[in-house]
């Protein structure tokens, strides 16, 4: 049994992160106890709400949080995503499914129609393999990822569909595998999923086990060089913030994403652009020649990619190098289809043509509400469903579970 929350005053950053950790464990109990068949415990739920109510108190009269990041620093926070899927699994929890699913049409006019509708064209439907990608597909968009803790709902649904339905189910995300990665931010039952994080590169199976695709010596140990200088200048007190902000810093295999601003503009702009040059500075050391680092500048993070070599001076590791190591890592058998694609975004159009160049027998289910990407969907696969948000799939998965 997890400890039970407790209700207190959060002040700072790293003690709402704590608290995210917290409910995380007891949502992992809370899907373990249902996925079992047995009714989840109360205390489960008034963990939970003791969970909400803290949140609630951080919050200004303008909704938004502020919470402090260093001495002297504070930062603006939107707890939607937070607050909305703890509101959600309590009154799952509580009323069960019928009521979240009332409370969902509530939120969003015409959802019922469309999960029904996104239901009936999947219907019937086996899959041998479903890969999919996790933030904005099958889970609501969140402002931190280390915070965007999988609630207890969406990972009942899914892994009820992936049981009844697929033959092996795979998530594929950009973000770490572990500590902290993908799996500190999932709570979906044991043997349900392979957690396939840095675009495929590194993953854990059923039973564990991490796998990954094996990157040359001398490329490595140039990553390895830079995360050690980059962690010696994070634990410095001035740059200790970009560990807090957004995507904070996530070392990948092959890849280190270092946040340099967030989408609330926390920093001054010319502290960001000053951070920014210092990482490219240390690139610039470890990599002088420039022939195995690739800088990315999303204006919020700083992704430092090793290249792949490719024979015409080296590419970055995409999706789709993913999918073809853990087509023939976990033998998902995708030749021979029926496969099951989703994604949300025009960076997970690879993915879908890796699992298409591998089988015609594929359907693609992305979620968006961006007509334009639409089309190029409908147009790439002839067998595909479109959505207008992740609870939209998710629910339509659980239906047809």
């Amino acid at each position: 049994m997890a400890q039970a929350i407790a209700r207190y005053h959060v002040t700072d950053l790293k003690g709402f992160y704590e608290l995210m950790a917290q409910t995380r464990e007891v949502r992992v109990q809370a899907v373990a106890a249902l996925a079992a068949g047995r009714p989840p415990e109360p205390a489960f739920a008034h963990s939970l709400e003791n969970a909400l109510l803290n949140l609630r108190e951080t919050l200004r009269p303008d909704g938004k949080a502020e919470l402090e990041v260093a001495p002297g620093r504070s930062m603006e926070l939107d707890l939607g995503y937070e607050l909305g899927e703890l509101e959600k699994d309590l009154l799952y929890l509580r009323q069960g499914e019928a009521a979240l699913l009332a409370y969902l049409d509530e939120l969003q006019p015409g959802f019922s129609a469309e999960t029904a509708l996104a239901a009936d064209t999947l219907r019937g439907l086996r899959f041998r393999a479903w890969i999919t990608d996790r933030d904005g597909t099958t889970n609501n968009y969140c402002g931190r990822y280390n915070s965007s803790i999988q609630s207890v709902y969406n990972a009942v649904f899914l892994s009820r569909y992936a049981r009844a339905n697929v033959g092996r189910s795979v998530f594929i995300t950009s973000a770490p595998l572990q500590d902290p990665g993908i799996v500190n931010v999932s709570v979906n039952p044991e043997n349900s999923f392979i957690y396939a994080a840095s675009k495929g590169r590194e993953c854990l199976d059923l039973e564990g086990v991490r796998r990954v695709f094996p990157i040359e010596e001398e490329k490595q140990a140039l990553l390895d060089s830079f995360n050690t200088r980059m962690e010696a200048l994070l634990e410095e007190p001035e740059y200790e913030i970009f560990t807090l902000i957004g995507s904070g810093y996530q070392k990948k295999f092959g890849q280190t994403t270092i946040a340099r601003q967030d989408i609330t503009g926390t920093i001054p702009e010319a502290e960001s652009r000053a951070f920014l040059a210092r990482i490219k500075e240390m690139t610039a050391r470890v990599d002088p020649e420039g022939g195995h680092f690739r800088i990315e500048d999303t204006g919020l993070d700083v992704e430092v990619i090793l290249t792949v070599d490719d024979g015409q001076g080296g590419k970055d590791f995409s999706k789709a190098e993913g999918v073809d190591f853990l087509n023939s890592t976990f033998d998902l058998g995708l030749d021979q289809g029926p496969n099951l694609v989703s994604g949300d975004t025009r960076s997970d159009l690879p993915l879908a043509e890796a699992v298409l160049r591998h089988s015609a027998d594929t359907w693609a289910v992305f979620v968006t509400r961006d007509e334009e990407l639409a089309r190029v969907v409908r147009e790439l696969a002839p067998r595909s469903l479109i959505v207008s948000c992740p609870d939209v799939l998710v629910a339509a998965l659980g239906a047809l579970a």
